[in-house]
């Protein structure tokens, strides 16, 4: 199984606080701790933990955070031979995670910004080698539009996850042959008014039909939507006895369908086993401590008792 990932890496500064402070107030008793993020990262991380061998492309800067990275990926067995290196600080993300496990976070893009689609002509071999691609969008939006249109010259398949959600451009649509928002982002991607927002089911037919691939809405507790032309399916959730952390639980997910369906796994069980990465990733404190391997993925109980949440999909 090869996995090519475009996406971003940042370092990641978090802070456990008794509540998220509201505007102008200052809220004491935090517990700090940093460590390495951003949604590229993670998903090639993930990847190569449940057997994939990965190949990613991102944009670090020439500072110890970079640095840091690079040893990351080396002891994780990731591919970062193409990781360009920006006249920008590495990125950083800011992120408040209250008791419940939910979180706010804020981003500083640095290199990221500096990523573009020249830096995407040395990475085309890695990208027609492998059996899925997977994009994330915490990088340029060009850069986005690029490897999607190289995986399909290649004539690999892509994988869309799209947070931070922004409306996408009509020409990405069908560039992609499975796309993974969850509930906040789904109408954000389809530029839908607030008060306009359909059901799940029908923005997950929607957003089939916008990309003629696969559909996969991701409902935390709820499970997950599927709809790949044959109607819309339903994933259940996986339990889970307590939510510790939501950071790093999209990330699992979308790792563990990128493996799967390089596997040539059933969409359906492509999903269960995502939700199964997800339920185990929020159970864990940390990003790259909360993605599985392969016997962690196992043990996650399969039947959904008590509507607990088992995987979020909207964090970094």
């Amino acid at each position: 199984m090869r996995i090519a990932v475009v996406g971003s890496y940042g370092a990641g500064l978090t802070m456990r606080v008794p509540r998220s402070p509201a505007p102008g107030e200052t809220v004491s008793g935090g517990e700090f701790d940093e460590g390495p993020g951003g949604k590229g990262s993670n998903q090639a991380i993930g990847a190569a933990r449940l057997g994939a061998r990965v190949s990613l492309l991102t944009a670090v800067g020439d500072d110890t955070y970079g640095r840091a990275a690079r040893d990351l990926w080396a002891h994780e067995g990731v591919d970062s031979s193409h990781v360009v290196t920006a006249d920008a600080p590495t990125m950083v993300g800011f992120i408040l995670v209250e008791p419940s496990g939910e979180n706010r976070i804020a981003i500083a893009p640095g290199a990221l910004d500096r990523l573009t689609p020249d830096h995407l002509a040395p990475f085309r071999p890695a990208i027609a080698e492998a059996d899925v691609l997977v994009v994330s969008m915490e990088i340029p939006a060009d850069v986005v539009l690029g490897a999607l249109r190289v995986a399909r010259e290649c004539g690999t398949t892509t994988l869309l996850n799209p947070a931070p959600a922004r409306p996408l451009a009509d020409e990405v649509w069908p560039l992609v042959d499975v796309i993974t928002p969850n509930q906040t982002e789904a109408p954000v991607l389809l530029g839908l008014d607030e008060d306009a927002v359909p059901t799940d089911r029908e923005l997950v037919a929607r957003l089939r039909e916008r990309t003629g691939g696969t559909a996969v809405l991701t409902r935390g507790g709820l499970g997950a939507l599927v709809d790949d032309g044959s109607g819309v399916r339903e994933v259940p959730a996986r339990p889970v006895s307590r939510v510790v952390d939501t950071t790093g639980a999209g990330d699992a997910f979308t790792a563990a369908l990128a493996v799967a369906l390089a596997a040539g796994e059933d969409i359906a069980d492509a999903v269960s086993r995502a939700a199964a990465a997800g339920a185990h990733a929020v159970t864990v404190a940390g990003v790259i401590p909360a993605l599985p391997t392969p016997e962690q993925l196992t043990a996650v109980p399969t039947h959904d008792t008590d509507r607990t949440h088992a995987e979020r999909n909207d964090t970094a």
